[in-house]
């Protein structure tokens, strides 16, 4: 039986939810495919929407950028956990409170858009505190929010991500901020909105129409986790953040429906594989050798992957691998795998 999924992915849902940085885009670029696999998805009358836990830019905003990329986009598409922190603090407070805010001048839109003050003071004696990514967050919010917090303010996190992608590498994300009130008020925020957390999803979910939902995503600690947390399928897309050895150690709420090297696996049955697979099929066979893994066969590499897992996910910790022969060796070079002494 074969580990792949035999037909296109994507005639299987009804509604694909993507990612954004890291699979639509990294940084400013779109990542080679993505526009035309998103295309495709338009021209085959599929409804596709977008969720991302960065809280730096509004809706329209992100639809616009992506518009600006050759990637179709409208505002109702787009799903950010700035939005959604919003609509949140809006049904939990009077209207017109004040908000004391960490984080980008899109999140202070998104207060106002929903009749909320976002001010910038503790003195001011906001009822909440609302943190998320802006890049030139620095000490002294940090520490205005730590005052109002210790006053009494809900803290609410858009996200919890610590790291986001750069073309230079990871680089420290809303959830290293998070951290250091973490640290500093020796809690953790009363409410995190974005992913893992899994509100960005239903709510696509239900947008959707209630039909079968793919999250398409490169994390696998907030992609992946969330969409699992929502009940929904997930693709992990090896175009971001994580890649396969962080998979192979992923913990079982971490673990996709699928992976694929790219958004082609969305369309080719050959680009994408179904994980776990069957440890022993497929020209491969994984073998747990007193600890040591190895890997043994031919044929396609994503099927190496699949029966990789299969094994890897069943062992009390993440084990060495050693190729046997020169196919399992290339397909370890491919993943980024290094191989066993």
């Amino acid at each position: 039986m074969s580990a792949g999924v035999g037909e296109r992915l994507v005639d299987g849902y009804t509604l694909v939810v993507f990612d954004l940085d890291g699979v639509i885009y990294l940084i400013d670029r779109p990542i080679p495919g993505a526009v035309e696999a998103v295309a495709r998805l338009h021209a085959e009358g599929r409804a596709v929407a977008y969720a991302t836990n960065n809280a730096s830019r509004r809706s329209s905003e992100v639809a616009d950028l992506l518009t600006g990329m050759g990637v179709s986009a409208l505002p109702e598409e787009v799903l950010t956990s700035a939005a959604a922190s919003a609509e949140l603090l809006r049904d939990r407070l009077p209207a017109g409170a004040s908000v004391l805010v960490v984080g980008a001048e899109a999140l202070r839109a998104e207060l106002r858009a929903v009749g909320l003050t976002p001010v910038t003071q503790a003195d001011e004696k906001p009822a909440a505190v609302v943190q998320g990514y802006g890049p030139q967050v620095g000490w002294a919010e940090l520490a205005e929010a730590s005052i109002a917090v210790r006053a009494g303010a809900i803290w609410i996190a858009t996200n919890t991500d610590r790291t986001l992608p750069s073309g230079r590498g990871p680089l420290p994300g809303n959830g290293s901020l998070v951290a250091v009130l973490r640290t500093a008020l020796e809690r953790d925020p009363d409410v995190v909105v974005g992913k893992p957390e899994p509100a960005l999803f239903e709510t696509a979910a239900r947008r959707g129409g209630g039909g079968r939902t793919l999250v398409v995503g490169d994390r696998l600690d907030t992609d992946i986790e969330g969409a699992r947390r929502a009940g929904l399928d997930s693709l992990l897309v090896l175009t971001g953040v994580h890649g396969v050895p962080d998979l192979l150690a992923a913990e079982p709420q971490r673990r996709p429906t699928y992976v694929a090297r790219d958004l082609a696996g969305l369309f080719d049955p050959a680009a994408a594989v179904r994980v776990p697979g069957p440890a022993d099929a497929d020209g491969w066979s994984v073998t747990d050798r007193d600890g040591t893994l190895e890997l043994a066969g031919t044929g396609r590499q994503l099927d190496a992957l699949a029966a990789l897992c299969a094994v890897a996910w069943s062992a009390p910790a993440l084990s060495k691998i050693r190729p046997v022969g020169p196919d399992a060796a290339r397909a370890m070079e491919s993943f980024g795998l290094t191989a066993a002494e």
